[in-house]
């Protein structure tokens, strides 16, 4: 999306906003995605998930995994101009096990949507993500979703959020009608009732008639006197709107809807630009915040491969935190201390580009053909170097060795395995006992494992054997010298990280305690541990 060249980076940045949509998998999260999409004109239909009902799938999800299972694997980025903004749309992987890349989207978002089940409210996974929100310090929008299927009742879910995660809820819609019987909602700032009407199969924008109090208590009556008897009974127990709290994250504007039909999406998108936060100055590697009008710079989030099947090139997708980015222009790697030209730059929403020509704070961009860049990376132009804090990786659970298939396909399967460990598919392993050739791969969960062998086979035509490992703690070892001590072990050893961190691996807690016992002085340190 192009951009006046005179305009000033703090300028730009004031109309960016940039969020993330957490879940728990199946609460509708790729279908409000392009729900989102469709109200900001981006696409003229919306899909679901497994194409139902005549409607296309969805464009966000890419691959053909993801399409199968209906479930968000990837990340999708997508930008897109509503009323005056530029916004800023990361969508996330919403299944367990991939913790670990949802939380590398966090570390580049400024807000973030909370998005449930009306049947299901809080689920494991979205209390993971939203712990991982809160420790950013990262605002939280809820949207309580498929109001238009049975559910519990309102209430009872603004109840659960201060009873589980000490988030008070601040409802600036109110739904009317029970779940499965959605009539539409209470516009609370302005008093009126929004009614919603359907449109074929949800693939439009759904229309809206809006209606002063009394014309709704005379056609719908009872739903709308309830409606505002429960609004009045969450008001009197702090349940009013203050900006402050929602800023501080002790607090949530909480809508409701249903995005399969595009019901209160226009709610959303309209919040969004009202009040998630404006990118702020970044803090660098030594705790110094970056203006945002100083010289470019950005930090690589997310690496990936294989997006588009004609070309297999590699995206190296990165959060602008400072100054005009345009392309073309040589930026140094602060990793590698090396140039990198930025020729091609696309902005990448599942198999759909575009060519991205300048950036500013807030946005991201897709760098193609990365080879050379990894997630973690600083990019910047000028002097002195800037260099951001690095990306922490996860605590593993999950271990096999990988062999080819084919072993006249070895020159294949050593590509793709590097490339999927730059990627952060999997991390991957190396170990003294069996070298190079047969190296480890590590996953936080186990479909980290079933995503490698599926791009193995389909992209780089090298089909792999995994060989589980009956690993489940690890630990970081403190103390190259005490590698033999846990190599000795009869249920443990060291495997080597790619970014040189040494992994001491043990069969269970007990054979680590056992250890410990025998060499007190061995030094084992934790790892950050799951979402």
């Amino acid at each position: 999306m192009s951009t006046p060249h005179d305009a000033a980076p703090l300028e730009e940045a004031r109309r960016r906003r940039s969020f993330a949509v957490i879940s728990h998998p199946d609460a509708g999260k790729s279908t409000l995605t392009e729900a989102l999409a469709l109200h900001a004109r981006v696409i003229s239909e919306a899909g679901s998930v497994h194409g139902k009902g005549g409607r296309q799938g969805v464009v966000s999800d890419w691959m053909s995994m993801e399409q199968a299972r209906g479930i968000s694997i990837t990340s999708a980025a997508l930008q897109f101009e509503y009323r005056d903004c530029v916004i800023n749309l990361l969508d996330t992987p919403g299944h367990a096990d991939f913790s670990e890349d949802t939380y590398r989207v966090l570390s580049a978002v400024d807000s973030a949507v909370m998005l449930l089940d009306a049947a299901k409210g809080l689920e494991p996974q979205t209390l993971k993500l939203f712990d991982v929100c809160r420790h950013r310090g990262i605002p939280v929008l809820t949207f309580i979703n498929k109001w238009d299927r049975p559910g519990r009742d309102a209430l009872e879910l603004c109840d659960e959020l201060v009873e589980r995660i000490d988030l008070q809820p601040m409802p600036l819609t109110w739904p009317v009608g029970s779940p499965g019987h959605f009539q539409g909602v209470l516009d609370v700032p302005t008093g009126q009732f929004v009614r919603y009407a359907r449109t074929a199969g949800g693939a439009k924008a759904a229309p809206e008639e809006h209606l002063s109090p009394e014309q709704a208590e005379a056609e719908v009556g009872e739903d709308w006197t309830t409606a505002r008897e429960e609004y009045d009974l969450l008001l009197d127990s702090g349940g009013e709107f203050d900006e402050e709290r929602f800023r501080d994250a002790t607090a949530t504007p909480v809508l409701f809807g249903a995005a399969v039909l595009n019901f209160g999406v226009r709610h959303l998108l309209d919040l969004v630009v009202d009040l998630a936060p404006r990118p702020e100055p970044r803090e660098d590697a030594d705790g110094a915040p970056r203006p945002l009008d100083a010289e470019f710079s950005a930090f690589v989030f997310k690496v990936q491969t294989g997006m588009d099947p004609a070309h297999r090139d590699q995206v190296a997708f990165a959060r602008v935190c400072s100054g005009e980015f345009e392309r073309g222009m040589v930026v140094t790697n602060a990793t590698t201390k090396r140039p990198f030209a930025t020729k091609y730059v696309q902005q990448v929403f599942g198999q759909k580009r575009s060519t991205m020509d300048t950036a500013y704070p807030g946005d991201v961009i897709g760098l193609v053909n990365a080879t050379a860049l990894r997630v973690g990376d600083t990019l910047y132009s000028g002097k002195p170097a800037v260099r951001f804090p690095g990306l922490p990786q996860f605590a593993p659970a999950h271990f096999a060795v990988a062999t080819p298939s084919d072993l006249s396909k070895a020159k294949q399967f050593r590509k793709g395995i590097d490339q999927l460990g730059a990627e952060g598919v999997v991390q991957l392993l190396t170990s003294d006992l069996r070298g190079d050739g047969a190296p480890v791969l590590a996953a936080v969960g186990p479909m980290q494992f079933e995503v490698a062998t599926h791009r193995m086979e389909h992209e780089f035509n090298a089909p792999v054997k995994l060989d589980r490992l009956p690993y489940s703690a690890v630990r970081k070892l403190g103390d190259s010298s005490q590698r033999s001590i846990v190599d000795a072990g009869r249920r443990s050893e060291v495997l080597d990280r790619a970014d040189g961190t040494e992994l001491a691996v043990f069969e269970d807690e007990m054979s680590l305690r056992i250890l410990l016992r025998a060499h007190p002085e061995l030094q084992l340190e934790p790892l950050l541990a799951e979402g």
